[in-house]
């Protein structure tokens, strides 16, 4: 069984009143322990789908299944529980919290999520720290510290709680090409090492060519590469 299922999950925002489809009858597994990337033009639906998947929005139809538990239908407390126990997330904005060190912003899911005992939750976030070459800087705030230095953080803070799958939105997008490359191969490694998948939403030439799959998506519809270059030939709109 793969680790994610969404099977005919489909997604609409009402805007006034207009039903503004987002995600039309997508279907798709996921499997353990890959690098799995979904691409296409913004607006295609791609951030749509990872907050899905995310419980961070439920969808208008269909199944989401995570890990054996399907989640479209939950609650806002029975999703942010599930977050907490088994996905992760980064984001293109790093998302530190600037008062906190890199230490404290590495173990603030321990305290929120997991009420980890003292001892479990130094230990956890040294190893980790140590795993993402930022043990040296776990006194500094964020503001002293490089971009690349933050998303090693922001993926250090992810996978602290060592959850089976991290969703992670343009985590490259602010970051120069020599840093990016540096990032993404962190990430291959940390997934090598702990297992988790990474689930990613990118216009990043530089993730598709590291990951193990890519999905693209038009209109909120999956596609394949060949109906994506018929889709741009005849004049569809890339706003990437």
């Amino acid at each position: 069984m793969a680790l994610i299922q969404l099977n005919d999950v489909s997604k609409s925002y009402q805007v006034g009143q207009i039903s503004q489809p987002a995600l039309r009858n997508v279907s798709v597994d996921i499997e353990t322990g890959g690098l799995v990337t979904f691409v296409g033009p913004s607006g295609s639906g791609k951030t749509t789908l990872l907050n899905l998947i995310g419980c961070m929005d439920r969808p208008s139809s269909g199944r989401i299944t995570v890990d054996g538990k399907r989640v479209d239908n939950l609650g806002r407390k029975a999703s942010a529980a599930f977050r907490g126990a088994h996905l992760g997330f980064i984001f293109q904005s790093f998302n530190l919290l600037p008062v906190l060190t890199v230490y404290e912003n590495v173990e603030y899911p321990l305290l929120m999520i997991r009420r980890a005992p003292a001892d479990q939750r130094q230990e956890r976030v040294l190893r980790i720290l140590e795993a993402v070459d930022m043990a040296g800087q776990k006194d500094k705030l964020p503001d002293q510290i490089s971009g690349g230095q933050k998303q090693r953080v922001a993926v250090a803070r992810a996978l602290v709680t060592q959850p089976k799958v991290i969703l992670a939105d343009e985590p490259t997008a602010n970051l120069d090409t020599e840093t990016a490359k540096k990032i993404i191969a962190l990430m291959r490694e940390m997934r090598d090492a702990f297992g988790t998948t990474f689930v990613f939403s990118t216009h990043d030439p530089r993730i598709v060519e590291q990951a193990d799959v890519v999905h693209t998506i038009v209109d909120g519809r999956l596609v394949s590469d060949s109906d994506f270059a018929l889709h741009k030939s005849s004049g569809g709109a890339d706003h990437a």
